[in-house]
């Protein structure tokens, strides 16, 4: 894989649109976990120290195009960058037909999802948004799955396109998990459902040495070993894949191991009374919503071997403290392991942040989607068509024609 990089370009004196992921969850307005936007602070601290003018473009949840909606507004992110930068941070409002920056080096655009046309790529809107720029720099790994025009849009109708460094790292970590990692992979993936990540775990079961299941998606193949999981969520007309899957990973010397006992109650609160069952003692009207102590022991010794780790996935309710200890021993697990781990989906950010262990994770994809579309060896359309500019611009040509300002007449934006 060959794309520009953000180094490779000269920023001095020129208008930077740096695509972000900003998506990040609120409650009343308020900011409730800013590891999306934490992450890309050392890209526009790189990009303003080259003596770029930096307009940050990201999108916020799903709105209406064509409507203002105030509950999608980027006013919160403005806030929350304007506190970790220690600087302002302007969120303007009105921007696709152009604007000025004053004096400001640094700008927000409002969210890119407002605008007609960029759910489907419209090259129309993707022109406007490149003709505000002098160099198009994508560090959004997230929407790196998605044909929009804020991602791929800008790319193919940008002069000048590269990667920032938020996605080349990202792009390094997950080739070094997949490509050539070393033995032996643990992989542990969960979720409500096997449909939702049947192609997660069909690579991964022709990868790994082992692939830990849990939530929903370990009860689909518990039922499959012939034992009763009561009310607990599973998918039975899955269970022949689960079925497969098992018997692949076995054929090839691997192992997709179940659990021994598990945490039941008949509801998910917290205040219901919960009891540990062994897999052959579930009753009819009992649901599973963590692993039980004995597996959980087990799960921990097969992960402090491990040299290679990937993570994604709760493997119980662990937003509800009694059924979070699963999670919680297989977090701490990973944090304290000598392999070198990957971990990247939105629940299991909230994990790493609810136990603390950010700092211990050797990389966090910030890409839920996007995560899951590269482990299972999909091509995203926004790192082809990264390839596709870069193939057609040299580095040498790229670094001396951006050297020297523009005298190309541009909407002001300046």
């Amino acid at each position: 894989m060959s794309i520009l990089t953000m180094s490779d370009v000269v920023l001095k004196n020129k208008r930077a649109l740096l695509r972000v992921d900003l998506n990040v969850p609120l409650r009343n307005g308020e900011i409730t976990s800013d590891l999306r936007i934490r992450a890309v602070i050392p890209t526009i601290k790189k990009a303003l120290k080259a003596g770029a003018k930096v307009m940050l473009l990201s999108h916020l949840g799903r709105p209406e195009e064509g409507v203002f909606d105030e509950q999608f507004s980027l006013a919160p992110i403005a806030v929350g960058l304007s506190k970790l930068l220690k600087q302002d941070v302007p969120l303007i409002q009105d921007w696709i037909d152009g604007f000025s920056m004053k004096n400001h080096p640094l700008v927000l655009l409002e969210n890119v999802r407002f605008n007609v046309g960029e759910k489907n790529n419209n090259l129309e809107l993707a022109k406007k948004m490149v003709a505000l720029c002098d160099v198009v720099i994508m560090d959004a790994f997230a929407t790196a799955h998605r044909t929009e025009a804020s991602t791929c849009g800008i790319v193919q109708c940008a002069p000048i396109a590269c990667a920032g460094p938020l996605l080349v790292a990202e792009l390094s970590a997950l080739k070094n998990v997949l490509a050539k990692p070393k033995h032996p992979v643990v992989a542990i993936v969960g979720g409500s459902k096997v449909s939702t990540k049947l192609a997660l775990l069909d690579t991964l079961s022709q990868k790994v040495d082992t692939l830990i299941i849990g939530g929903g998606i370990a009860n689909t193949f518990i039922a499959a070993k012939g034992y009763m999981v009561g009310r607990s969520l599973h998918e039975p007309d899955l269970i022949d894949e689960a079925e497969r899957l098992s018997l692949n990973a076995e054929q090839r010397g691997a192992e997709i191991p179940l659990p021994t006992d598990v945490v039941v109650a008949d509801k998910l609160s917290e205040d219901t009374e919960s009891s540990i069952r062994l897999l052959s003692q579930i009753d009819d009207d009992e649901k599973i919503y963590d692993l039980g102590p004995d597996t959980i022991k087990k799960y921990v010794k097969i992960i402090k071997a491990a040299k290679t780790i990937i993570w994604n996935g709760p493997v119980g309710a662990f937003e509800i403290e009694q059924f979070s200890a699963g999670t919680k021993a297989i977090a701490n697990a990973i944090a304290a392991s000598g392999g070198f781990s990957v971990a990247g989906g939105g629940d299991t950010l909230a994990a790493i942040e609810k136990y603390d262990i950010v700092d211990k994770i050797d990389y966090i994809s910030t890409g839920g989607g996007a995560f899951l579309s590269f482990l299972e060896g999909k091509t995203l359309p926004v790192i082809k068509a990264l390839e596709q500019h870069t193939n057609t611009v040299s580095i040498v040509s790229v670094t001396e024609k951006t050297k020297t300002p523009s005298k190309t007449k541009k909407k002001k934006t300046s």
